[in-house]
């Protein structure tokens, strides 16, 4: 079990009790500041992340309960103007365009200013780095974790991923900085906290770690490899029974060289005693397929799979979830149009294409899966067509293609899809600031529309997961988290203190803003008649053998569908709606998309009645509507390929 040890390490304890007991104690007294506290309008808690700005560019920024303290001798007695600014928050402007608020700034005193939430998903507080309730401990109010100041000696940083294990949530971390050096550890960090079910905190108030730590307490190497060269980074963080029949916790590591090529990788199991990961296997550098980012564990035909990405948000990989398979890079599945044992090979690349020409999806045994830029190299050759890729998401407002980049998959009870959470590489206001919301109706897709959930004003915040073991009410609320970082951002003001550290974030899934497009089936029945169906309706009759394609996007009845109207089966008025759509006409306040096309009724002379985006398919025997029923969302894609059988599996024992 990880303990904090070292002089430093119990001062900082210490502080933090005496900060958490005894309100005012810590520092300076509460009545030597200034407090502000700026809340979110709508939900009255405080907001993380906010920064107040004098006129000559004094900065200050709210801690994660929302406080600022301020004590600076030139404001005390003066009547001072704060700019205001938060990532993803708003605050009116004045008939100057200024947006900010003039506050008497008096010792002892305090004042609420509150910002009205732009962002869908809510931030809710910072998980690492130094400082996470610093202002909180000045002016003495509560706070909700062990080390407010100061944990593991951690100033930053980089990269989650964690798991549930024997009865505590572990968490892992890339690159560390410390306050007594420029360069850190570069060997991966680690530390534990409790769940929630088993006394840890509420995830809407905190995560409690508890670091390992060396002898120094600083936050200690976890994979602690011989020889020089660069960082050891670990992703996918995933348990399974070993060759021991016990439970263990493994991961897949890199070792990188000087220059950040790959000198190293492989699985790694963790020592329970020593409390670091062993190495276990050993990949190829150049292996087309192996675990990584956050894998998730499937039932597919009584077979049980762990899915993951690689580089892209889709998971697009499995291996058997057995210790022999996950080992064995050769064992490993690729959801590809490659030919059987393929690898992008430029213009050289081989397809998987039937006789009629149309790529065959499927999983196949060692075999590549293209990346967004690989499948643009291959469109610009001529070889592949936009329409021919499977994975592809475009915001639902603009239609616009979205280069997916990290992010994880899990299922959700709630929403019974398959739920994405997604940065954005290209075309965001911030180069990996933006997050997105997606869902499918099986792991490997259609993954179509999506929605931005969090933005960043030119600051990145990459490497984004969920939190599944977080969800609340049955998954209508969802934790994630991400790296707050400067890196990439084009010369951005760097924020002290929250600068390359994680940052949680909530999620409510039941807002109506979530409320996406997805497929709309055209399925053939045992009748051999056709009809139209969304995933609830399949999954009831068990119909999914019976899809013949997707003709379109629209939005299932169990999603909110204000403003929509309700669309029956072709020719039927009244009754139940398969789905609803746009109104045939678009409203004033209406904002165009290219994605969002007319959908017509057609008739032909056998009482065949169908829907279709085509408004040219009329001939002297198909008659069609003259005005559109209603409008849909398009389908980008011609292909349909299905991982229908696919059953989530989290508590699977193995």
């Amino acid at each position: 079990m990880p303990k904090t040890t070292g002089l430093l390490a119990i001062v900082i304890a210490l502080i933090a009790i005496t900060c958490l007991f005894a309100p005012g104690s810590c520092g300076a007294a509460p009545e030597n500041y200034f407090k502000v506290t700026v809340l979110d309008a709508d939900t009255g808690r405080g907001i993380p992340l906010v920064e107040l700005k004098t006129v000559n560019g004094i900065c200050y920024y709210t801690d994660s309960n929302g406080i600022a303290a301020i004590d600076d001798a030139d404001l005390v007695g003066q009547k001072v103007w704060f700019a205001l600014f938060s990532h993803g928050y708003s605050y009116p402007k004045d008939g100057f365009g200024y947006s900010g608020v003039a506050l008497n700034v008096k010792l002892g005193a305090s004042a609420v200013v509150k910002m009205k939430r732009v962002n869908i998903a809510e931030r809710l507080y910072r998980i690492t780095g130094s400082g996470i309730y610093r202002d909180s401990a000045l002016v003495g109010a509560p706070v909700p974790i062990k080390h407010p100041l100061l944990d593991g000696q951690v100033m930053g940083q980089d990269t989650v991923m964690a798991a549930p294990y024997k009865g505590k949530i572990y968490w892992f971390f890339g690159d560390t900085e410390r306050p007594g050096y420029p360069l850190g550890q570069f060997a991966t960090s680690g530390a534990t906290s409790l769940l929630p079910s088993a006394g840890g905190l509420d995830p809407s108030a905190g995560v409690d770690l508890t670091y390992f730590v060396d002898s120094d307490g600083f936050s200690k190497k976890m994979l602690p490899l011989p020889g020089p060269g660069g960082p050891i980074w670990v992703g996918g963080v995933f348990t399974l029974v070993g060759a021991d029949g016990q439970e263990h916790l493994y991961t897949k590591y890199v070792h990188l060289k000087g220059d950040i090529s790959v000198g190293e990788q492989g699985l790694a199991v963790f020592d329970d005693k020593a409390e670091v990961f062993q190495p276990v296997a050993k990949y190829d550098t150049n292996a087309a397929l192996h675990i990584d980012n956050q894998p998730f564990k499937v039932i597919e035909n009584g077979h049980p799979y762990l899915y993951c990405q690689l580089g892209e948000a889709f998971p697009l990989v499995r291996a058997a979830a057995n210790i022999a398979a996950v080992s064995d890079e050769h064992a490993y599945e690729g959801f590809s149009c490659l030919a059987p044992g393929g690898r992008f090979d430029g213009d050289n690349t081989k397809l998987d294409r039937g006789p009629d020409g149309k790529l065959n999806y499927a999983w196949k045994k060692d075999t590549a899966v293209l990346g967004f830029d690989q499948e643009q190299k291959l469109i610009k050759a001529g070889k592949l067509r936009q329409d021919e890729v499977l994975a592809q998401l475009h915001d639902v407002d603009s239609n616009a293609l979205i280069d997916s980049h990290g992010g994880s998959v899990h299922w959700n009870a709630y929403r019974k899809r398959w739920i994405m959470i997604a940065g954005q590489s290209f075309g965001s206001p911030s180069f990996l600031g933006e997050l997105w919301y997606s869902e499918a109706d099986t792991p490997v897709g259609p993954w179509v529309y999506a929605r931005k959930i969090i933005t960043h004003d030119n600051y990145t915040f990459y490497n984004p997961t969920q939190h599944p073991f977080f969800d609340q009410d049955n998954g209508r609320l969802i934790y994630l988290e991400g790296t707050y970082t400067d890196t990439y951002a084009a010369k951005p003001v760097v924020t002290p203190r929250y600068n390359y550290n994680q940052i949680m974030y909530r999620l409510a899934l039941d807002d109506p803003r979530l409320s996406l497009p997805g497929p709309v089936y055209r399925v053939k029945g045992d009748n051999g008649q056709v009809h139209y169906e969304v995933r609830e309706d399949l999954v009831a009759k068990g119909e999914w053998a019976g899809v013949q394609d997707i003709p379109f996007f629209a939005v299932a009845p169990s999603r909110a569908h204000d403003s929509l109207v309700p669309i029956q089966a072709p020719g039927q008025t009244g009754g139940a709606a398969i789905f609803y759509a746009l109104p045939a006409a678009q409203g004033a306040s209406e904002k165009p998309s290219s994605a969002v096309v007319p959908l017509y009724q057609y008739a032909d002379g056998n009482g065949n009645k169908w829907y279709s985006t085509d408004a040219s398919l009329q001939t002297a025997t198909v008659t069609r509507s003259a005005d559109p029923v209603c409008r849909v969302w398009q389908n980008p894609a011609s292909v349909v390929a299905l991982d229908y059988a696919a059953e989530s599996a989290p508590n699977l024992g193995l």
